[in-house]
């Protein structure tokens, strides 16, 4: 399984809909979608300021995110921008591979 935040931006049609059905109905919908595609809701949390919501979901792979935000983003009520998250472990083991690498103008 892999982790995923979804940062969410309501548009009018989606903000007014979320005021008219609720935030948990929100949350319900959305767990529903994962379960559908074998992943799971980690975290649903709204905000304000630049944002409205973060979502943390567990998916079995990355088809499935870009599915997700696809079809969310196609929907026109809200876009998502995604970001794939790591564990601290992902990220030591990220630390021990060392890639062959010359930064640009350097041989």
């Amino acid at each position: 399984m892999a982790r995923y935040l979804f940062i969410a931006n309501y548009g009018p049609q989606g903000s007014r809909a979320l005021m008219q059905a609720g935030g948990s109905a929100r949350v319900t919908g959305i767990e529903k979608t994962l379960s559908g595609l074998g992943g799971r809701l980690e975290s649903f949390d709204f905000a304000f300021g630049g944002d409205d919501a973060f979502v943390i979901v567990d998916v079995p792979d990355a088809e499935t995110a870009a599915a997700v935000a696809l079809t969310v983003n196609a929907s026109g009520t809200v876009s998502v921008r995604t970001v794939a998250l790591l564990t601290p472990e992902q990220v030591d083991r990220a630390a021990q591979i060392r890639p062959d690498y010359s930064p640009p103008g350097q041989s």
